[in-house]
């Protein structure tokens, strides 16, 4: 059986930051780390992303990178509101845009420059544990659907009750769409294979080591297949406890 949560790892209500500095170093936060951002416009399902490469408190002025796919550009210089979210170690970042960014490509790159929101949703969400599996014992992972030409193979990195993250060799980011639910996630758990569809909410290309990462969140999952995740995170918890006892 689970514990039941403890109070600080239930949902904390959302805050929303309405000073420059708290804006500011917030954002910093996302820029420092390189969390992927998903940008949507209001009247449009389509989701793109980018990255904050320059927040100035000084000059009020933040710049977003080119976006992915490029598509989102013409729709942010013709003045179309949009809404822009990134996560950050567990924490929502998000704001509205109804101002017109500027088109910069004045250092060998393309960004959008920007004024600094006025109002940041701040949302602390601790209501599902998330899991990390050691790399010894990752697990094999598939991605398929009907939006793929084929399946991609990778491995499991953690989970928890509402999605996971997941390692693929190679350069793999041209081959999906954020937003995109894909119907067919498989993975090979110890007690055997789960199957269901997941929606791609992260995806980042790291070049240095060769590698895509992408997080997925479960999508209509079934009442067997929640009971299979909730089982593995429960086994995960239990060895992390274990290792934790050890080290003591």
């Amino acid at each position: 059986m689970f514990n039941a949560p403890s109070a600080e790892d239930a949902p904390q209500p959302p805050k929303v930051l309405t000073t420059p500095l708290e804006i500011a170093s917030n954002l910093r936060m996302l820029q420092e780390s390189h969390d992927p951002l998903i940008i949507t416009f209001h009247e449009r399902s389509q989701r793109f992303q980018s990255y904050l490469v320059e927040v100035d408190r000084d000059s009020n002025m933040i710049a977003l990178d080119e976006m992915i796919p490029r598509d989102g550009e013409r729709f942010m210089l013709a003045g179309e509101p949009f809404r822009v979210e990134g996560f950050h170690e567990g924490v929502r970042i998000a704001w509205e845009s109804t101002s017109t960014p500027t088109l910069d490509e004045s250092n060998n790159g393309r960004c959008y420059r920007g004024t600094l929101p006025d109002e940041v949703v701040y949302h602390q969400r601790r209501s599902a544990f998330r899991a990390a599996l050691k790399l010894s014992q990752l697990v094999n992972v598939e991605l398929d659907g009907e939006k793929l030409k084929e399946s991609i193979r990778g491995k499991l990195l953690d989970i928890s009750a509402t999605g996971c993250k997941l390692r693929f060799e190679g350069d793999i980011s041209e081959r999906l769409q954020l937003g995109q639910v894909y119907e067919r996630f498989i993975a090979a758990l110890p007690f055997g294979s789960m199957t269901a569809p997941v929606e791609l909410r992260y995806l980042h290309y790291e070049e240095r080591i060769d590698i895509t990462f992408a997080g997925v969140r479960f999508h209509n999952m079934s009442g067997l297949v929640q009971r299979q995740v909730e089982r593995f995170v429960y086994q995960l918890q239990r060895e992390a406890r274990r290792f934790d006892k050890d080290d003591m």
